[in-house]
């Protein structure tokens, strides 16, 4: 699987997230309060729902529309309604861009 340039470090604030669109799939990106980065699938797993509009608290995004919550990290689902997991994938972090792996 390749790895692709996404964004750059300074294109997200710290407990923030992006959404970017990659072919025909859409991820979140996310900078994470301890300066790492992550990526999971970018619309929530009840809904449909793009999770760019959602609220990042420490590690969990919550979907704007009905409150659920993932951690980010891990994909895991923390809260209902929501109980299906987020796909993540790896990222890496070079010369100032973050490269996610897209199957």
């Amino acid at each position: 699987m390749p790895w692709i340039s996404a964004c750059s470090t300074d294109d997200i604030d710290a407990e923030d997230l992006i959404r970017w669109d990659h072919g025909a799939q859409t991820f979140a990106i996310y900078h994470s309060p301890d300066g790492q980065f992550y990526a999971t699938a970018g619309r929530c797993t009840h809904e449909d729902v793009h999770l760019c509009d959602g609220l990042v608290m420490g590690h969990l995004i919550e979907c704007p529309k009905h409150n659920g919550q993932f951690d980010y990290r891990t994909g895991e689902a923390k809260r209902a309604p929501v109980c299906v997991n987020l796909r993540t994938f790896p990222v890496k972090v070079e010369a100032g861009q973050v490269y996610v792996e897209v199957p």
